[in-house]
């Protein structure tokens, strides 16, 4: 059964509590103030709690994200082309993640993208979470049909369906995003957990985010178009078997900045998981990195715990360090990619960088080896697709 929420609050506000009878959270609709003390319009819909029907918004209404909005499986959230959705300015705790067997229908458009903000007057990187996709498609931190469990939310992500499809997010922009809870549980911009490649990702940015611009954890998505500008963390980030395709992504680095892209074999963070049964491998096809300059250090891209990847069409400008490889010949093998042909880059130009490529590996080999058709890349057309839909650039 499909639940449509077309309503028209009363100035005074209405407190509604979800149409179903099992004991997970109310769904809160009420007209409260923003996160910037500003009273919101009357008739604004504030959207929290875990839906267990599916929950299709009118572009005809104000919807505030006042909390976590969870879409349990079974259902699927609709947004249409053109909203705008301002999440209150409070925190780790305001995001919107989709379940394992949920889906997301968000498609926008060049000339209409679909806004995620924050409501304050003043926006800040880490003012809200940030969207968190969940699927079943596999990761390396578990095996078989196990699963492992988000760092924001706390649900299950993982499984042995590579073709899982969690929906469609098309022309999306998240802005202010990545509030962390603590120290090892951070938001992203848009957060991918164990999505398979029948979700359809193409022609999304996230502008402003405090932690990773877009982290894949495990799974096998492909993603298209993809735009980070001013991620105070990593950019572009992928751990736990990531082995999909990124194609088309442009990243662009403010005055706060770590890494265009951090990449892992294997998901560091969780303990002993340094012998997984495969380590991440993505295609990453067109590709731009723009840094600060050589002057302010840092590298474009790492490579580290054993993560494999084929790149080609890198263009890298304004760092330190192009390609950054950390490993050893035990359990963190980012050489022995090199040397198999499994970790790679074909067409790169270089742009105000002062070393190109360093090796940390523990394996030898030359960056001939590693790189191929130096100076022959132009990275992707930018300019062409990326035009009237992205901001800050």
């Amino acid at each position: 059964m499909k639940k449509n929420f077309l309503l028209g609050l009363a100035i005074f506000g209405l407190l509604f509590n979800s149409c179903t009878s099992d004991d997970t959270a109310d769904i809160i609709i009420n007209d409260n103030g923003g996160g910037d003390d500003t009273p919101p319009p009357s008739g604004t819909i504030f959207l929290s709690g875990t839906f267990t029907e599916d929950l299709t918004l009118d572009a005809n209404e104000t919807y505030v994200l006042n909390g976590s909005l969870i879409m349990a499986a079974g259902t699927t959230l609709t947004i249409p082309a053109g909203m705008t959705i301002e999440a209150l300015a409070e925190g780790s705790d305001v995001y919107i993640a989709i379940a394992q067997g949920a889906q997301i229908i968000a498609n926008g458009t060049a000339d209409n993208p679909i806004i995620l903000t924050s409501d304050a007057s003043a926006p800040q990187a880490g003012d809200w979470g940030g969207v968190i996709v969940l699927g079943e498609a596999p990761i390396n931190s578990v095996t078989g049909a196990a699963t492992a469990t988000s760092e924001i939310a706390s649900l299950p992500y993982g499984g042995t369906n590579a073709e899982d499809n969690s929906g469609s997010i098309r022309y999306m922009r998240v802005q202010y995003s990545g509030a962390a809870a603590d120290g090892q549980s951070e938001n992203n911009g848009f957060s991918f957990y164990g999505v398979g490649r029948g979700t359809v990702i193409e022609f999304i940015q996230v502008f402003e985010g405090s932690d990773d611009g877009v982290e894949f954890f495990g799974g096998t998505v492909n993603v298209n178009n993809v735009v980070v500008v001013n991620s105070q963390d990593d950019s572009i980030d992928w751990t736990e078997g990531y082995s999909g395709t990124i194609t088309d992504a442009y990243v662009l680095h403010g005055a706060e900045h770590d890494k265009g892209i951090e990449a892992d074999g294997y998901n560091t963070d969780i303990g002993n998981n340094s012998n997984p049964l495969f380590f991440s491998r993505p295609n990453i096809n067109n590709l731009t990195i723009i840094g600060n300059g050589s002057g302010t250090g840092n590298e474009a891209i790492r490579l580290r715990a054993g993560t494999q990847g084929i790149f080609t069409n890198v263009l890298i400008e304004g760092f330190e360090e192009g390609f950054d490889l950390d490993g050893d010949d035990g359990d963190n093998p980012t050489g022995a990619g090199v040397l198999s042909g499994d970790l790679s880059v074909t067409d790169v130009t270089f742009t105000d960088v002062i070393l190109e490529v360093k090796n940390d590996t523990g394996e030898t080999f030359m960056d001939s080896d590693f790189l191929s058709g130096i100076g022959s890349a132009t990275g992707t057309d930018f300019a062409t697709w990326g035009a009237g839909w992205t901001v800050g650039l």
